[in-house]
């Protein structure tokens, strides 16, 4: 009870500026674009609801940095702590990863709600990534089922004490201690191919879920002699392409995913906050035809390449040059929102076609297992018309949850036959 009361106590005094990637999210913030992220546990039996708020009144104070507030400065925004009524958890809605307005729910920018046996925790992508949030997720689990008689429930991996005080480094921005490459490496931006859909109206966001077994996909993806995480990628681009051809496209261009990395499997680091970078795996159908071995070999040689520590400490130091600049330091927060705000529209979201996500094998504690059926995951809205693509799995159970804001599924429905086609069997669910 006194660790407590001393971690309100350091939370009033305590703020956090954002972190290297959330200083980006909300300069793109619209009336009908948030970066608001959903992960989603399934449980075997049905949530209680009263039991769920319980759960969520004991966990969030153990994260100070999703029980805050987003502020605007002179010169930047921060987070502060958050000690208003709330968040509150809901019945689900039909369309997730709605807008979050930075004023609304009690200045909340996580919203937690229930359906059936699923709990879903929505979050703004200026908190955290998808390790921090499903730190958060899976730490209310836990007590949701401590709070329901389940014993032997450990506090590990995902799962934190939430009696415990968060350890400084879990509140880092861990991008400025591993930005300490000697050079900034170029970055060669180029236009992509982009998907061309009818939008959907306000508020609406299409879900189509594939769920698989991941020894089935494991096998295929072996027999191609690449990674899952490989496969899937090569899958998509071969998606995109046919998309690209059935469009009639005078010119071609290239055809490239948005791979977000998590860089704690390569710098030591326990942070909660934002700490991924972005990697494009890609073909170039100008110069020549692809069969899906060519794209299972380029993605699988791309991935060798990048994936080291070395050239992923050149990016993030590239990042970090600008935060470090100075001149850009004094400039006011409102011109450096119109820069990064033009950039990301001209430049860095025309640099992929797509966006996939791999959250890897979930694992939790050994007393949670038998009450998790599984996991998953949406990156929510494109920022622009396109689809997102995530997989998460758990046990034998790998999902494929794809986001879009567009009417067409031409590509998730190419994307799925060539599953099939390869042997797999799929079982799609959908929101429509």
């Amino acid at each position: 009870m006194a660790k407590k009361e001393n971690r309100e106590k350091t939370q009033r005094r305590e703020w956090y500026k954002l972190d290297l990637s959330a200083i980006v999210y909300p300069t793109l913030q619209r009336r009908d674009f948030s970066s608001v992220y959903r992960l989603s546990v399934l449980l075997k039996e049905e949530i209680k609801p009263e039991v769920l708020q319980q759960a969520l009144d004991m966990t969030l104070p153990r994260f100070p940095t999703y029980k805050a507030a987003i502020r605007k400065g002179l010169f930047w925004r921060y987070l502060e702590p958050n000690d208003r009524p709330g968040p509150f958890v809901q019945e689900d809605v039909r369309n997730p990863c709605q807008p979050m307005y930075f004023k609304a729910n009690n200045r909340y920018l996580i919203r937690v709600y229930y359906f059936r046996n699923r709990i879903s925790l929505e979050a703004h992508h200026s908190l955290g990534d998808g390790t921090g949030g499903m730190c958060v997720l899976l730490t209310m689990t836990a007590t949701y089922l401590r709070l329901l008689g389940v014993s032997g429930i450990q506090n590990e991996g995902f799962v934190l004490d939430i009696d415990s005080e968060p350890d400084e480094e879990e509140l880092e921005d861990a991008y400025m201690r591993y930005a300490n490459a000697k050079v900034c490496p170029p970055r060669l931006e180029e236009k992509t191919f982009r998907v061309r859909g009818t939008a959907e109206p306000f508020y609406t966001l299409n879900i189509i879920d594939g769920i698989m077994s991941v020894s089935e996909v494991m096998a295929v993806a072996k027999n191609y002699h690449a990674t899952i995480t490989e496969y899937l990628n090569a899958v998509l681009l071969y998606a995109l392409l046919l998309k690209q051809q059935e469009d009639k496209r005078i010119q071609p261009r290239p055809v490239k995913i948005a791979m977000p990395v998590n860089l704690r499997r390569f710098f030591p680091s326990i942070t909660l906050r934002n700490f991924i970078t972005m990697i494009y795996p890609g073909v170039d159908p100008r110069l020549g035809e692809y069969s899906f071995e060519e794209i299972v070999e380029q993605v699988h040689n791309y991935m060798r390449y990048h994936l080291n520590e070395k050239l992923l400490r050149g990016d993030i130091t590239t990042n970090a040059a600008t935060q470090r600049n100075p001149f850009i330091r004094v400039v006011p927060l409102f011109v450096k929102d119109y820069v990064v705000k033009l950039f990301y529209t001209k430049v860095q979201d025309r640099n992929s076609s797509a966006g996939l996500t791999n959250m890897g094998a979930l694992k939790v504690p050994q007393g949670m297992k038998p009450y998790i059926e599984r996991f998953d995951i949406y990156m929510g809205q494109p920022f622009s018309r396109r689809t997102n693509c995530a997989i998460v799995s758990f046990g034998d159970i790998l999902t494929v949850n794809f986001a879009s804001s567009i009417i067409e599924a031409d590509v998730e429905r190419y994307f799925f036959r060539k599953l099939v086609r390869d042997g797999i069997h799929v079982k799609i669910e959908s929101n429509r």
